[in-house]
């Protein structure tokens, strides 16, 4: 008994020594920001590292979801004879909840996974320790444009997500099972608010990202400087990320949707 509390303490011990180390990473790539606006090549670069080749994942998976929506949403609300509402129900699915949080998810599998990959890669062969022996800051130079280009891209992506799933509900809505267009777009418009489900939407993909890159990043820097080490460290990335958003997207819609 005595030995499993010794390291109960030791797992707790060392997860709030991580947590701290990573809160003052996160502060030293906010001062570190100002340097990448004066140096936008950097920052342009890796934006379409993390942003543009996840395009395409990103509208593959929101068309396929937002048909898979309308397919599901059609016939539960055919139950009850309100097919007319199904652009309403697919495209406040999108917007408030999947766009922000399956994006992320993707986000993180495909760009967090990399950048992780990178910077661990990075560690292990000492070119970290050798920018440092140049006198040149790694922070700014390496992990701030990665950093800033994570919090741009995602919101982008989430946006490109719901607006195709959209897309790809409409297709099977009006295109497949014969609901009026004008109606699916109509009730879209007239029940979706743009402060309380499109900003929100927004903030949430904001906060993603945020934590998103600031993991895989913490991660890549902190990681073992070996092959295995990299590994566990990408592997990481993927998990922490998983239950960060998931966490923060209960807490974020508790706070923007229900009455706490």
């Amino acid at each position: 008994m005595l030995s499993y509390l010794q390291r109960l303490g030791a797992v707790s011990i060392s997860m709030f020594e991580r947590l701290g180390r990573g809160s003052l990473f996160f502060v030293n790539i906010v001062f570190s920001v100002p340097s990448v606006i004066v140096r936008p090549r950097l920052l342009i670069a890796q934006m379409h590292s993390v942003g543009v080749l996840s395009f395409s994942l990103i509208v593959i998976s929101g068309l396929f979801v937002g048909m898979v929506l309308a397919l599901q949403g059609f016939y539960t609300l055919s139950d009850f004879g309100a097919e007319g509402m199904l652009g309403v129900m697919v495209s406040a699915s999108l917007i408030r909840e999947l766009g922000p949080v399956v994006t992320a998810l993707l986000f993180a599998g495909r760009a967090g996974s990399a950048l992780t990959a990178e910077i661990g890669l990075m560690k292990a062969t000492e070119q970290i320790s050798g920018m440092e022996m140049m006198a040149v800051d790694p922070v700014k130079r390496i992990m701030a444009p990665r950093f800033l280009a994570g919090l741009i891209s995602m919101p982008l992506l989430a946006t490109i997500f719901s607006a195709v799933g959209i897309v790809g509900g409409y297709f099977i809505g009006v295109g497949l099972l014969g609901i009026d267009e004008g109606g699916f777009w109509a009730q879209m418009q007239a029940k979706i608010d743009f402060s309380e489900d499109v900003m929100n939407g927004l903030i949430k993909s904001v906060v993603f990202g945020w934590v998103v890159t600031w993991i895989a990043i913490f991660e890549g820097y902190d990681a073992i400087p070996t092959s295995e080490g990299v590994g566990r460290a990408t592997t990481r990335t993927v998990v922490h990320s998983a239950f960060a958003i998931l966490l923060l997207d209960f807490i974020l819609t508790a706070l923007m949707f229900g009455d706490i």
